[in-house]
């Protein structure tokens, strides 16, 4: 009897305590005018974002959302509630009641048409992105013959561009102190450059199909991946809505060497449209200028062809598809050397052929009454093959990848507060043989993600990101990122970042250069279950970086300070110089940095 009544009294006591809750928090709502402030525009209401409400005589006010919604707490000197917005008219609105109110304001006056003109500049860097990022447009690739993405860095003082050895010929960019390798390359915000085509890919794209580069230093953002630890460089191809729906570009010099760029673009219908990309290069003749009996360019029989579609209606979807076929073929060597007739191995001879096919799907879902939020998925798949060989030596590859991404953007309460969350998976598979050497691996890596941006006016911006991936070699790996922005004036501009970075070293592909000398490859296992008995390539990138901008006249520019510094937990160590005779592979013992 006694614990029944004990029972009784507290589940009294939990009811008051409920009761006085629920009271409070009624009390509490009970207090605030909610609304909604619109405009109408050829007889349609739309929401106003950033309209001023305010308590007539207080300063007690807000703002609203992007919906037009807002939300302000009642108070007992007055009840007349003020509406305004610039380039309309205020309306002051009696409160009686807490029923939600809607407004509708009306134009102030209306003003006859303004035309606005802006001439944009070849390389451009935003002041308000919180991230620094360079902007290379179509006239800037026009100051320098731009045959391909390796030469589109001429004029950018940014990246560093060479030839990676005399016997391929092929180029690589570095940035930051470090090699292309450690640059993640991507084509519209997919991965592009990496794994077996990392030396040879940036011939993939002809200058011809580029309408702009977006670069930037340091860690970028954990939504593309965990593999960038110099930079990013993301090259943005010709779309089907281009203004030239024909366009032909032949070039040729007196070296033999021959290219045809054909691009055609146009719409199918109000929702589809299409652009068919061609380019072919040639070079048949040999030419020994400094007579060392070598050949100085590879002659080279090469062909590239893209084929992309976009899609779009009226209720927000977007789609973009398209397939890539490149066949390459090389030849160097000595003047003398027949790779159809050396059977004798008389003369040196280099050779690599490429054949390779990549496919790619974008689909994205925008909100047309609410634009911040969205939803995108991403897919792409390549089959690389390659087969060369350096004399005696014989290096055959293949590359097998795969890889998705799906986005989801919204806002927490208001555009003050944006996320991005989302989850990726990539799969790879390498199957390599070199000399004696053979290598098969499959890298398989699902990963979550998530991005927070921060945004105070135009004076702050603050990107948070991190991922969790797990390798099926490496285990789990968290990648965490950080982008501070802070405006000091209206046109000087303060950023910092730091983030790491993660990678798989390709040794034989980023290395064929050295498969041209005698070197034996000596490789000093750690681990034998991961890729060439060697870890993870692992870095912290640490940034900073002042944009001031200047003007003279009618002329403007920036001069801008970059500091950073990228430190290597683990690097993959190519040493040349423990034995004239071997090249070895290892993990690094001891520091590695770049500055």
């Amino acid at each position: 009897m006694y614990r029944k009544k004990k029972f009784q009294l507290i589940c009294s006591f939990i009811g008051i305590l409920f009761l006085n809750h629920s009271y409070l928090l009624a009390q509490k709502e009970s207090d605030k005018i909610t609304g909604i402030i619109q405009e109408q525009i050829n007889g349609t209401k739309q929401a106003l974002f950033g309209a001023n409400v305010f308590w007539f005589g207080t300063t007690i006010g807000t703002t609203t959302d992007s919906l037009g919604s807002f939300a302000i707490e009642k108070v007992n000197s007055t009840d007349q509630l003020i509406v305004s917005f610039i380039g309309y008219k205020s309306d002051t609105i009696h409160i009686h009641d807490n029923k939600k109110v809607t407004v509708i304001l009306e134009p102030s006056l209306t003003l006859k048409e303004v035309e606005v003109s802006y001439k944009q500049k070849t390389t451009e860097i935003s002041y308000l992105d919180p991230i620094k990022v360079e902007k290379i447009g179509e006239k800037e690739l026009l100051k320098a013959a731009c045959c391909n993405l390796s030469e589109s860095f001429e004029t950018n003082p940014s990246v560093d561009v060479s030839f990676t050895d005399a016997v391929t010929g092929t180029r690589q960019i570095q940035l930051l102190g470090l090699s292309g390798p450690y640059v993640q390359i991507n084509r519209e915000n997919m991965p592009s450059i990496r794994g077996l085509s990392t030396i040879y890919g940036l011939e993939f794209v002809p200058g011809t199909w580029i309408s702009s580069i977006q670069l930037n230093k340091g860690t970028g953002s954990v939504v593309n991946g965990f593999e960038s630890i110099a930079g990013q460089i993301n090259t943005e191809i010709i779309q089907p809505s281009s203004k030239d729906k024909i366009y032909l570009n032949i070039y040729g010099n007196e070296g033999g060497r021959v290219e045809i760029n054909t691009n055609f673009s146009g719409e199918i219908n109000k929702k589809w449209s299409s652009s068919i990309l061609l380019h072919t290069k040639n070079n048949q003749v040999k030419n020994d200028r400094n007579s060392d009996g070598f050949i100085d360019n590879p002659l080279t029989e090469q062909y590239i062809g893209l084929n992309r579609w976009h899609y779009s209606n009226e209720k927000g979807l977007r789609l973009q598809t398209g397939i890539k076929g490149v066949y390459l073929d090389n030849t160097a060597g000595q003047v003398d050397f027949d790779p159809e007739n050396n059977s004798k191995n008389i003369f040196w001879g280099n050779g690599i052929t490429i054949k390779r096919l990549e496919g790619w799907l974008k689909v994205g879902k925008v909100n047309q009454d609410v634009p911040f939020k969205s939803l995108g998925l991403q897919l792409s798949a390549v089959n690389h093959y390659q087969k060369s060989y350096f004399g005696l030596r014989n290096y055959n590859a293949k590359q097998q990848s795969i890889y998705t991404n799906i986005i989801h953007q919204n806002i927490i309460n208001t555009t003050t507060h944006t996320f991005k969350v989302g989850s990726s998976f990539a799969y790879d598979k390498y199957q390599e043989a070199f000399d004696t050497l053979n290598f098969i691996r499959t890298e398989i890596v699902p990963g979550i993600f998530s991005e927070y941006t921060y945004k105070y006016l135009d004076k702050w911006n603050i990107v948070t990101g991190l991922r969790l991936d797990h390798h099926n070699l490496f285990g789990f790996f968290f990648t965490p990122r950080l982008h501070l922005r802070y405006a000091l004036m209206e046109t000087s501009i303060l950023r910092v970042s730091i983030g790491k970075g993660y990678r798989t070293a390709n040794i034989l592909a980023e290395n064929t250069g050295l498969m041209a000398s005698s070197r034996s490859f000596l490789i000093n296992t750690r681990d034998a279950s991961t890729p060439y008995g060697l870890d993870q390539e692992i870095a912290w990138n640490y940034g900073f970086n002042v944009v001031q901008k200047i003007k003279y006249k009618a002329r403007e520019g920036n001069i801008s300070l970059d500091l950073y510094r990228t430190n290597f937990i683990n690097q993959i160590v190519v040493d040349l110089d423990e034995n004239t005779q071997e090249v070895h592979f290892y993990n690094l013992n001891g520091e590695s940095f770049s500055n």
